[in-house]
């Protein structure tokens, strides 16, 4: 993509690897890899999932590699190289914000009885867009409760108004801000204050 990403910040990881790896055998295209990079040391990882995957590719190796790296040579590493090697990690903490507002929209059009439901939350800057479900759960329990399964890259909402996604028949719920599917999970997503959030059951 022209922003750097290579598919979304969950596969950036493995793309990394694999393109450091492989640079000897792909050509003629090239890749941006100074742009690429400059995504992952943008970016807040708070996923340990993303961390471990993200991480071979910031020192230079690859999963590939790991067999036949040399930790006494690696620990020799400066530690102003090490921090220019290190992404952001993920900030917690209590922090005086003002609070936001988002405006969460969900959608069938898919399946059974069609329905479509809007509503505004109100809940303190820097919430997750979990935080922003459970505000509205807990405000209108009987159209916007929902359901989640822990998952190694964290919480995914598998039900939502009492639709649940089913493997079997390839559907799922996603979330859209503006159009464009989010790139995070709603365990790291931090919507913006106005920010219109939709989760929109679908197929794939």
């Amino acid at each position: 993509k022209g922003n750097g990403i290579i598919g979304n910040i969950y596969s950036m990881g493995l793309a990394l690897q694999v393109l450091g790896a492989t640079g000897k055998f792909y050509s003629p295209r090239e890749w941006d890899c100074a742009q690429a990079f400059s995504v992952v040391y943008s970016h807040d990882y708070c996923q340990p999932m993303a961390i471990a995957q993200v991480l071979p590719a910031l020192v230079g190796r690859s999963y590939l590699e790991a067999a036949g790296l040399d930790c006494a040579a690696s620990a020799g590493i400066s530690p102003s190289l090490q921090s220019s090697l290190s992404p952001k990690l993920c900030t917690t903490g209590v922090r005086k914000v003002p609070p936001i507002t988002v405006h969460y929209s969900i959608t069938n059009k898919l399946q059974g009885r069609h329905f479509s439901y809007t509503t505004l939350v109100r809940v303190p800057g820097g919430s997750t867009l979990l935080e922003v479900l459970q505000a509205a759960a807990a405000a209108k329990p009987d159209i916007f409760s929902f359901q989640t399964e822990q998952t190694s890259w964290g919480p995914m909402v598998v039900s939502i108004h009492g639709l649940a996604a089913n493997p079997d028949d390839r559907t799922y719920w996603q979330f859209l801000s503006g159009g464009d599917a989010l790139q995070e999970g709603v365990g790291t997503y931090k919507p913006q204050d106005g920010e219109h959030i939709q989760a929109v059951f679908s197929t794939y």
